[in-house]
């Protein structure tokens, strides 16, 4: 079945169906990994994202049952260019054609993706539809329709809606509270890995909620939207600064923690979503291939300190791609928070050293 991709400024692309029927809008975005599709798809930071792959040849290692990242697939979209004819892997319990249909994930395949990913490089990230009923024109205006992804308020659209709890391994040592803006499955596994019992809280957790856990520290976990719009967990983490609880925050966590600190965000032109982000940590010099999903960083000084209510922070890590900021620091309290993904599953493993660094500032 033919299935037509129009972007926004009315660029269009002609494939095959890939996956279900139908229509979806949502941001065209590209990923340059070319492992962990299962992971992508199932990230809640990919929520109304519709995921165009760099790398042509998807879904060879089929699907499985033990690599998700939630519950439940969260692009709005996906885009490939040459989609495995049958999965090969002794993992493997089917295709991802079938799991895409399965769960009503509209994609298109048979398209060059090289000439779409140039397209969004030099124009940007922006609104998109994919049908399989639509003429051109009509999609082009039901995209339109669309709301930007700026100004979207997404986290309560993925944030759990009941408290749960994921035990410390090989003995207890801390108690965290993670605030739920979108948070994967493995960012509890890596610290239970290390003696940490994780209560996982909504993302409308109060001050209250923290200490009624008996948390020795606070988590904040990725998620998708404008941090622009998240002013409720802003208010939530100058409380837990303001009390002196430790803290730690990834990707929509670290923008959250920048702005509590007094710091703006802005929207990239297309973002940084892939595993294959080259990172320096200033402070141990090291560079550090990472995993990404942003597409807004925090307006942060590069260069020395700035004072903030909390005390002096610091600029901790740089992408050397394109100097954004990829990490901040507090001085005098014992929050730091990084811009991309420390808990990747399909890697690269470089920060995971960031769980050890949260569990010795929790115990300092």
């Amino acid at each position: 079945m033919t299935a037509l991709l129009v972007l926004e400024d009315g660029r269009t692309f002609t494939g095959e169906t890939y996956g279900a029927s139908g229509e979806t809008f949502g941001e065209a975005v590209f990923n340059t990994g070319m492992t962990g599709y299962q992971e992508t798809l199932t990230d809640p930071s990919y929520h109304r994202q519709v995921v165009v792959m760099t790398a042509p040849h998807i879904g060879n290692t089929g699907v499985n049952g033990e690599d998700d990242e939630s519950g439940r697939i969260w692009v709005a979209g996906y885009v490939v260019r040459d989609p495995a004819r049958s999965p090969s892997n002794w993992r493997s319990t089917g295709g991802l054609a079938e799991r895409l249909a399965d769960e009503g994930i509209v994609g298109i395949s048979g398209i060059d993706t090289r000439a779409l990913t140039r397209h969004l490089r030099e124009r940007g990230a922006m609104r998109v539809g994919i049908s399989t009923t639509l003429g051109r024109e009509d999609l082009l205006a039901r995209v339109l329709e669309q709301p930007p992804m700026e100004g979207s308020d997404l986290v309560g659209e993925v944030t759990t809606t009941e408290p749960y709890t994921v035990a410390a391994e090989g003995g207890h040592r801390f108690t965290v509270a993670a605030i739920d803006l979108g948070i994967k499955r493995n960012t509890p596994r890596r610290l239970a890995a290390r003696g940490v019992t994780t209560h996982v809280l909504p993302a409308t957790a109060t001050i209250d909620d923290i200490s009624a856990s008996g948390a020795d520290a606070v988590f904040l976990s990725n998620g998708p939207g404008d941090p622009a719009t998240a002013d409720r967990a802003v208010a939530l983490t100058r409380q837990v600064l303001e009390r002196g609880i430790p803290l730690f925050g990834i990707c929509f966590g670290n923008q959250i923690l920048g702005r509590a600190l007094g710091f703006g965000t802005y929207k990239l032109k297309y973002g940084h979503h892939g595993i294959n982000s080259p990172v320096l940590d200033r402070v141990t010099g090291k560079v550090e291939v990472t995993a990404h999903n942003h597409g807004f960083a925090v307006d942060a000084p590069l260069d020395g300190r700035a004072d903030t209510p909390y005390g002096a922070v610091e600029v901790s890590h740089v992408c050397l791609n394109d100097n954004v900021v990829e990490g901040v620091r507090c001085l005098e309290k014992k929050a730091f928070s990084v811009q991309y993904h420390p808990e990747a599953a399909a890697g690269p493993h470089d920060a995971d050293y960031l769980f050890n660094r949260f569990v010795e500032v929790i115990g300092a």
